[in-house]
């Protein structure tokens, strides 16, 4: 464990020496993640990247990529590309990234079953906005927008997030 981990302990995130509240998802943690159980799965997840929205807020790093209408992330594990952010029109299942709602303004994306995706294991796990606190995600780690900023701002290549 390095200063630049996320690490989650039962008190919120800890990073850069703060500790940040956050929400987990609603199966609480699990060691045996499985696609739609809402468990955020234990390990150590690489950031391998950040996506944010153009339209609502400046480039929050210089590694960040944008989200653009149309882009969307592969939740369907009967598919080859489970687990990969795709383009619509995707008749499979799929999560919207450009949503109308704030949540995915800013995304931290970890390497949680990826980049080759074994079918059922779930599918990304994201640092994301919280809709409010305490509200659980699907297994993703939520936090308050501005904390998101200030983490998305300092991290760097090697940054690993931690869940024990």
């Amino acid at each position: 464990m390095t200063p630049r981990d996320l690490v989650l302990t039962p008190t919120g995130l800890r990073f850069g020496g703060r500790r940040y509240p956050c929400t987990i998802g609603r199966g609480g943690i699990a060691c045996d993640k499985r696609e739609g159980d809402g468990a955020t799965p234990t390990g150590i997840h690489r950031i391998v990247g950040m996506l944010y929205r153009p339209d609502r807020m400046a480039r929050p790093a210089d590694w960040a990529v944008p989200i653009r209408p149309g882009d969307l992330w592969s939740d369907d594990p009967g598919h080859e590309d489970y687990n990969l952010m795709v383009r619509a029109p995707y008749p499979h299942s799929h999560e919207v990234l450009c949503r109308a709602d704030p949540l995915y303004d800013l995304v931290i994306v970890t390497d949680w079953n990826w980049p080759r995706a074994a079918r059922g294991r779930g599918s990304c796990i994201f640092v994301h906005r919280w809709r409010r606190p305490v509200y659980p995600t699907a297994g993703c780690i939520a936090l308050d927008p501005r904390h998101l900023r200030r983490i998305a701002a300092a991290i760097r290549h090697g940054t690993r997030l931690i869940v024990r």
